[in-house]
This record gives structure tokens, C-alpha cells and sequence, in this order.
């Protein structure tokens, strides 16, 4: 193609990305990315970046495909770290590449859209997910993956699935990726497998916010930037399910492991004297939610985030929760640390 037509097609995907990453139901703070195949070059999303600033700032990276491509199929644990496969000749601000790099260079499509989908979580995180998703994606072509680790572990997951003419990827306790050759065809099948997959929320009572300022006093904590944050707390479905451990990553690396949820009778002090530490959240039943006090922008989205997974997953449905080791293994890996480390410091 043309380089004038790849220029298009990556203008049109910082405008899509800019309007993905401005819609709390399909990604939240540093979440989701987008990327376009241009030749041998993949342009992705930068790790740590926000997609809903991708028409204000540069937040495309130029990766080499074939290599990482061989790495991946060599299970080179190079894979696992994309800034090695970046070309800093067109990177500028020496941006990192998206942690998921090659879940995007393994799909064959120009175009591939990666989404922390509520309604697609919300799904994803149920035990019968497959079966729920076979009937409403009938006619689509499609695949589950089970849950890995995203980076590498989750590239080689996708390997074994991916079968020709497959356009749409199911995540487990993740989320959506669509592709197509257009932007424009990425993103109306993105409105369709979204719309399909669409599940409306329970609904829920208003926060208690002379009650929750009362608990605040001068602990540092804060209401949370969304009010729609709270409904995990006020929500006895949503504040079960929450306190069962930790859905999906995005949770555990803004948040920590798992939520933290007030016992009868408890103020702020002594939960974090019960947990041996402050939480980034704590959830205080049928009042709301309250963060706390240094908390970032991606705690907050993340916190978002929750309610609107929960409220959507069915209540009677048995969850798959990241195992303890899934938990350590998000922890302690260097790319998350470094995506964690940008979202403190831009908020």
C-alpha cells in the first residue's frame, strides 16, 4: 500500500483510538491498545499511555514485525520484552512498545484493536464464558483463549487458538481483540461483537456520601473520581464478587490483589490496622467506596472499572478468579512495574 494511504490509515486510528480510549466501557486508563501494519512495520500503542490522548500526543511506536514474530515462534523470552524489536529511528520519544506487541503482530489482519471491554469482561470472567459467548457470537468467527499471562505466555496461547479467517478473540479474565484490514472495518466490528456481547447492570442505590466523608476524616483517603465507583460496594452481588479475589490484570496492577472490603463496624483505621498496610480502595457495604489519598488516575478508572464488570456478571455464574501464583507472577513483572511507574507519574 501506498505510504500516503498508511498515513491515512494511522490517522484514522488515532482518531478511532482517541474516541476507544475516551469510553470507560471500552478501556480504562493505561488499558487497551490499537496498532496498524504497515509493510514490515507494526505502529502500536506505547506502553503506559492512555489511548484517549492519541490524537493530542504521539503515542504510536514503530516495531519490527518479522523478528519478533520469529522470537515468538522461537519462544524467545526476547519476545516478552517488544522495546528490544522497537526501531528508534521512527521513535522519537523513545516510547516502550505495548506490553501486548505480539498478540497484535500475531494477528494477520493491518488493523487490530485490543479492548478491556466491560461487557466482554464481564463475560470472560465466568466459568461457562465459552458456552455464553458461542451463543451470542453465532455466525462470527471467533476464538477463546484461556488465561495467560499477557506478553508472551498469552502470545503462545493465542498461537494455539488462532485459526484462519479468525477476527475476534474471546480473552479469558482479560478481554477483547477484533482486527480487520481498515480501521474502518476494525471498528464496526468492534460496535458489532461489543453490541452482541452487551449485558445490561444490575441496578444500584446512591452512595452514601455524608456517611463515607464521615470515615474520611483525616485518614488521606478520598472519594474516587466516578461516582459510578461505589456501586461495588452498595451492590451485594458486585461486593461478593469483588471479595473473591482479584478478575482480571489491570485490577491487580492499579489496585493489588483481590479487594478489601470493611467489616461490620470498622472505620478506616482499622482496616488498614487489620490488613497491616492502607489500601489503595476499600470497599465499606451498602455506603461506597474510598480511595486512597495518592491514589492515581489508574486506580480510580480501575475502581470504575470493577463496578462495571461486576454489575454486568450473573450472579448465579461460578467465577474464575487469577490463581495466587497468576497474582505474583503480574506483581512482580518488569513490564507492569514500568507501565505502573508512568501511570504514578502522569496521574
Amino acid at each position: 500500500m501506498a505510504i500516503n494511504a498508511d498515513a491515512q490509515e494511522l490517522a484514522a486510528l488515532r482518531s478511532l483510538s482517541a474516541n476507544i480510549g475516551r469510553d470507560p466501557h471500552l478501556t480504562q486508563a493505561a488499558g487497551g491498545n490499537t496498532s496498524l501494519k504497515a509493510g514490515d512495520t507494526l505502529w502500536i500503542k506505547a506502553s503506559g499511555t492512555w489511548l484517549k490522548d492519541a490524537l493530542a500526543e504521539d503515542i504510536m511506536v514503530p516495531v519490527a514485525i518479522p523478528p519478533l514474530l520469529r522470537a515468538v515462534e522461537q519462544r524467545d523470552p526476547a519476545a516478552d520484552q517488544p522495546q528490544a524489536f522497537a526501531i528508534e529511528a521512527l521513535n522519537a520519544r523513545k516510547l516502550r512498545p505495548s506490553i501486548e506487541t505480539t498478540v497484535h503482530a500475531l494477528m494477520p489482519q493491518r488493523v487490530v484493536l485490543h479492548v478491556h471491554c466491560v461487557d466482554t469482561i464481564s463475560l470472560s470472567v465466568q466459568a461457562d464464558c465459552e458456552a455464553q459467548v458461542t451463543k451470542r457470537l453465532d455466525g462470527l468467527e471467533w476464538a477463546y483463549v484461556p488465561y495467560r499471562r499477557p506478553g508472551l505466555p498469552l502470545a503462545q496461547g493465542i498461537a494455539e487458538r488462532l485459526r484462519p479467517g479468525v477476527d475476534v478473540l474471546i480473552l479469558a479474565n482479560h478481554g477483547l481483540v477484533v482486527a480487520a484490514e481498515t480501521v474502518a472495518g476494525a471498528e464496526a466490528l468492534l460496535r458489532r461483537v461489543t453490541g452482541l456481547l452487551a449485558r445490561p447492570p444490575r441496578k444500584v442505590a446512591e452512595p452514601n456520601l455524608v456517611a463515607l466523608t464521615a470515615l474520611i476524616g483525616r485518614t488521606g483517603y478520598r472519594l474516587p473520581a466516578d461516582v459510578e465507583a461505589h456501586a461495588t460496594a452498595i451492590d451485594p452481588e458486585s461486593c461478593r464478587m469483588a471479595s473473591g479475589g482479584s478478575l482480571y490484570p489491570d485490577h491487580v496492577i492499579f489496585l493489588g490483589q483481590g479487594s478489601v472490603v470493611a467489616r461490620p463496624g470498622e472505620d478506616v483505621k482499622r482496616v488498614t490496622e487489620r490488613c497491616g498496610t492502607a489500601p489503595v480502595a476499600i470497599l465499606f457495604p451498602g455506603l461506597g467506596v474510598l480511595m486512597r489519598g495518592d491514589a492515581g488516575g489508574g486506580a480510580d478508572a480501575m475502581q470504575r472499572c470493577l463496578a462495571d464488570v461486576t454489575a454486568r456478571v450473573d450472579g448465579a455464574a461460578k467465577l474464575n478468579y487469577l490463581t495466587a501464583a497468576e497474582n505474583d507472577e503480574l506483581i512482580n513483572w518488569d513490564a507492569e512495574q514500568y507501565r505502573q511507574k508512568l501511570n504514578a507519574a502522569g496521574g
